[in-house]
């Protein structure tokens, strides 16, 4: 599976709100101003293509959804940067994270309670 542009990234999170949408509800999503209809029709057919979303006709209308979960995309991307950028090392992206980011001690408690959590769980199974 090919990547997506921030672009298509965009309009994906648009796709992904979990409703089908018609090209006209999907321009609505935009903030001001607009895109143009054909920037986003032409976003549409590289998202199709990337094999990402597809649709549904309706009369001469064109109802899209997702083809690729939100989640599913964004772990394989999360897990291409850690191959990438830190020797596919887990521990080093989490280190990078939790002293690069300047983290409050509220959220690196929230972490901790994150990483307890899946601790237990792996424990359980």
């Amino acid at each position: 599976m090919v990547g997506l542009s921030k672009k298509e990234e965009q309009l994906m999170e648009y796709i992904w709100s979990g409703k089908r949408l018609f090209l006209k509800e999907i321009i609505e999503c935009y903030p001001e101003p607009k895109p143009a209809v054909t920037t986003v029709s032409t976003l549409l057919k590289r998202v199709q293509d990337k094999g990402f979303a597809a649709y549904e006709t309706f009369g001469n209308s064109r109802q899209y959804y997702p083809l690729v979960k939100k989640n599913d995309y964004f772990s394989k991307e999360v897990s291409g940067m850690i191959k990438n950028f830190f020797n596919n090392s887990t521990e080093q992206f989490a280190s990078f994270f939790a002293s690069a980011r300047g983290l409050s001690m509220e959220e690196l408690e929230n972490l901790r309670k994150i990483v307890d959590s899946e601790i237990q769980k792996k424990k359980k199974s």
